[in-house]
């Protein structure tokens, strides 16, 4: 039920806000606005909405900075990023910075309200399957009905899209994946050497997060002129 789920914007142009808080409501969800990212990043922490979506540009400062704020305080929902400029720049800096998606400006409300659903779905729906659906790669525990990942009692604290990544290289240990295969099972997107960068980008992220030794890494293995494979 859409109505369950609330979404937290953070925009400060009053035009798009409006038309993005009427548009998310028509279709059932709670909207929430804030304009400015210290409020938004405040709302967050305090009320951990399902799902963020975060403009770059912000009166008091930058939503890349804010994006990695909310991480760091322990905001592990989805963030989709709004960008005003189509460079790769930008998005790779979100997607550093902890953001799940991205779109630029300008777009159309209906594809905003599909990556929502996205979203929203791999976030709260196909992977939370039950308590005692566990996943184990190297001395790592996936609980995904809990959506938690344990290196023995420590919780690692994975965003979705982390989650999501991991749990899909474990579903195929040893098994050598492409970026395209990745890409498709785990954000839905097309291949392109520009959505491909999404792929090495999160697998950085990823490794910081569950490997002893992220420079060498033991778990998640490149295949070069590939992709990656799980190695257990």
């Amino acid at each position: 039920m859409t109505g369950f789920y609330t979404i937290l914007l953070i925009e400060d142009d009053p035009g798009i806000a409006g038309g993005l808080q009427t548009g998310l409501e028509r279709e059932g969800y709670t909207a929430i606005w804030k304009a400015e990212g210290t409020d938004g990043v405040s709302y967050a922490r305090d009320h951990m909405p399902h799902l963020i979506v975060l403009d770059v540009r912000l009166p008091d400062g930058s939503g890349f900075d804010f994006c990695r704020q909310m991480r760091q305080m322990g905001v592990h929902q989805p963030i989709i990023m709004l960008t005003v400029r189509a460079e790769e720049t930008d998005k790779i800096i979100g997607l550093e910075m902890g953001a799940d998606d991205y779109m630029t400006k300008p777009f159309s409300l209906r594809e905003l309200l599909s990556r929502v659903r996205a979203q929203l779905r791999r976030a709260y729906g196909e992977y939370a399957l039950g308590e005692s659906d566990l996943l184990y790669a190297g001395d790592l525990v996936i609980d995904r009905g809990r959506g938690r990942v344990l290196r023995g009692e420590h919780d690692l604290q994975l965003t979705p899209t982390e989650l999501r990544l991991l749990t899909y290289l474990a579903q195929n240990p040893n098994q050598v994946l492409s970026r395209g295969q990745i890409l498709d099972a785990v954000w839905g997107y097309d291949n392109s050497p520009e959505t491909e960068q999404v792929v090495t980008v999160n697998i950085r992220r990823l490794r910081e997060k569950v490997e002893l030794e992220p420079a060498d890494p033991e778990l998640i293995r490149t295949v070069p002129g590939i992709g990656y494979k799980l190695a257990t």
